[in-house]
């Protein structure tokens, strides 16, 4: 760690995952995760019952789907592996203490916090907006860092340092046989957009509301998805598509769905896929489990014949340069809380 020094510290903020693979561990971890307001938006009493009903069998599913996925070296988490390995990364380069937290799960906030000074910078490692990722963390850190300064980055989808940094991996991983790319997104209910539209008027309202310009793309997921993906689709020279992946319940959620979509290009004679998952910086259980196992098996059952992950950034130094030129220009890209 850099010892004294004006610059601000830098806290790298990502969701959360499990402390092991085992069902107990996994039903705390959803038990915290469902039952924040932000991800399930019922009431109180609602969520509880909902969430309840959930935990009776899904801990024992995600458990195995997490074992399929675990390292066997500490930390055995694949997004708290690499969250950590930017970490060093951004250290290296920044003359400044670094330290990471998770909304669910360990590190806590509080603890990276106390490590970081009174002045600090967070990055929430979701380059779009949405209330479920930014938001929720958002308001953790202000309940846990009372009487410092906190300031938030941006979301940075469409900063050109990081859109070079996210194109150039892209395109350096892409496997030659691919015949196409899908970009697959992280879903939201469709409830979930709308809320987040400060004109209540604009988003989903029409096919077109991504493609018309309003207020409302500031804080728009899908608006900001479908520009990452119209961004790499510059950068690659065979076909690509967008979808959304990990759906939840019964409620609509923003489509075509990934599942769908994999059984639909292999239908159209596909057989060489690339994945990417624009919403990750880190490798996660949806990239790892649910595209790269899950997403082949649906894939060749369909027709097609290999499907290729291209990983998310992770701890790549293009993407730790790029944080430290943020942390470096903070006015331009941080808000204060």
């Amino acid at each position: 760690m850099a010892s004294e020094t004006t610059n601000p510290g830098i806290l790298l903020a990502n969701l959360g995952s499990p402390s092991s693979p085992d069902e107990g561990a996994v039903r705390e971890f959803l038990d915290e995760f469902l039952m924040d307001g932000f991800v399930i938006d019922s009431p109180w009493l609602v969520r509880r019952l909902v969430v309840s009903l959930i935990l009776r069998n899904r801990p024992k599913e995600s458990a195995a789907a997490y074992r399929s996925i675990w390292r066997s070296e500490e930390p055995g988490s694949p997004l708290l592996h690499y969250t950590e390995e930017l970490a060093a990364s951004v250290r290296e380069r920044y003359d400044g203490q670094v330290a990471i937290a998770m909304r669910y799960g360990q590190p806590a906030f509080v603890d990276a916090l106390g490590e970081l000074g009174d002045d600090i910078l967070v990055v929430p490692l979701y380059p779009q907006h949405a209330d479920s990722t930014r938001t929720t963390t958002i308001e953790h850190v202000e309940r846990a860092g009372s009487n410092r300064r906190i300031r938030v980055m941006r979301p940075f989808f469409d900063d050109p340092a990081y859109v070079d940094a996210l194109t150039n991996h892209l395109i350096e991983h892409l496997p030659a046989q691919a015949e196409h790319v899908l970009f697959s997104y992280h879903s939201l209910p469709e409830r979930h957009v709308r809320k987040a539209d400060p004109t209540r008027s604009h988003c989903l309202a029409n096919p077109d509301c991504c493609e018309t310009a309003s207020p409302a793309h500031a804080t728009c997921y899908r608006h900001q998805c479908l520009a990452t993906s119209r961004f790499l689709k510059e950068a690659v020279d065979r076909p690509t598509s967008t979808s959304f992946q990990s759906r939840l319940g019964r409620l609509p959620w923003l489509t075509p769905y990934t599942a769908n979509e994999l059984t639909r290009l292999a239908e159209t004679g596909i057989k060489e896929l690339a994945v990417f998952c624009p919403s990750f910086i880190a490798d996660n259980l949806e990239t790892l489990e649910e595209i790269e196992i899950q997403g082949t098996e649906a894939f060749r059952a369909a027709g097609g014949k290999n499907l290729y992950l291209v990983p998310c950034l992770n701890a790549s130094p293009a993407l730790a340069a790029t944080i430290v030129g943020w942390a470096t220009s903070p006015d331009q890209y941080f808000d204060d809380l």
